[in-house]
């Protein structure tokens, strides 16, 4: 299995090691992993569009692929306050305070280990394809304790920059679950947010979207989203893990599909500006997919229902089955009264 899948990622266009970081693929959603644990990294090919970096894409069924996070900012990232000090990653706005212990990759998972400097804090990103759906990768974040005193204080941060092919710079954001996640202290469409949480509060970028509120296709304009969480304290010894979901779809119904299967409790959907209907074409019949950066187990409630079985149509003949059944039965019935 694991030939086969390195052998997809190559026959796609994608090295599975990038530079810097790792590129990894299902051949329907791909990752930019860099070694920190933020994404968009380079080593991938031309997009529809023709940027090389790779964030979070998603591959139409003839392999045309389509970036949603790296045009002109490599803006998506994360931090981590403890105990009144920050780790923090994201190749446009800074990197600082993280000791970096592991990096590991293969063709479709990549885990990344750091610590936040003069801290006993360890924090892990493990990427690894969603099992309910091939729309979405996981991310478990694991924020770990190794020392001796509780750690305190515990903010974290997650940020990007919404740049959704075909028309990179001119999107569609929707935010949904703000009011029902109790860990969420701050929420936005500002993509170009500090990736430190303790660089002040995330802020309302264009008009319509609002801040730590729920909203709707706010557009269009050059916007994202943004999250801060704070966490419990955490024991020494002890540790919390909540998931991260990077993916994307053909349109807002594929999406929401997504979102169901996997319990998302809040999330970001961000799509092209040439598609005010969400339904996966622009006004020019251009494929325009809808991207999604979601999170679960951060406080919150499922606020998509999960998708049903589809009912299995019963032949014609199973039909006649059935009634001569219920026909032998009532006959039972009257020979028995009788």
């Amino acid at each position: 299995m694991k030939t086969y899948l390195m052998a997809l990622a190559l026959a796609i266009g994608f090295s599975p090691l990038a530079a810097s970081g790792a590129v990894i693929t299902n051949g329907n959603v791909s990752l930019g992993v860099d070694t920190l644990g933020q994404l968009n990294v380079g080593g991938g090919t031309a997009d529809v569009v023709g940027t090389t970096e790779v964030g979070v894409r998603w591959i139409d069924g003839t392999g045309n692929q389509y970036e949603s996070t790296s045009h002109g900012c490599l803006c998506e990232g994360w931090g981590l306050a403890v105990n009144g000090t920050s780790g923090y990653a994201n190749n446009a706005s800074g990197i600082g305070g993280l000791t970096a212990l592991s990096f590991t990759s293969t063709a479709t998972t990549a885990t990344s280990v750091v610590q936040i400097t003069g801290t006993d804090v360890q924090v892990t990103h493990d990427f690894a394809l969603a099992a309910e759906t091939d729309d979405l990768y996981r991310v478990r974040v694991t924020v770990a304790n190794t020392g001796a005193t509780a750690a305190t204080g515990l903010v974290y941060r997650r940020v990007m920059d919404w740049d959704t092919s075909p028309t990179p710079f001119s999107e569609y954001v929707t935010i949904q679950g703000t009011g029902t996640t109790s860990l969420l202290i701050g929420s936005s469409n500002d993509g170009f947010a500090d990736a430190d949480p303790l660089s002040g509060a995330l802020g309302n970028i264009s008009p319509g979207c609002g801040v730590l509120v729920d909203f709707s296709a706010c557009g269009t304009a050059d916007h994202g989203a943004g999250f801060d969480f704070g966490l419990a304290d955490i024991a020494a010894g002890e540790s919390y893990s909540f998931d991260i979901f990077y993916g994307g779809a053909a349109n807002k119904t594929a999406a929401l599909a997504a979102l169901g299967a996997v319990g998302a409790e809040l999330y970001s959907m961000g799509w092209s500006g040439l598609d005010p209907d969400q339904n996966g074409f622009g006004t020019g019949r251009e494929i325009t997919p809808t991207f999604l950066f979601a999170f679960k187990g951060v406080g919150g409630t499922i606020i998509v229902p999960p998708p049903g079985p589809n009912p299995v149509p019963l032949p014609a003949a199973g039909w006649l089955l059935l009634a001569g059944l219920g026909a032998l039965a009532a006959k039972r019935r009257r020979c028995k009264l009788a």
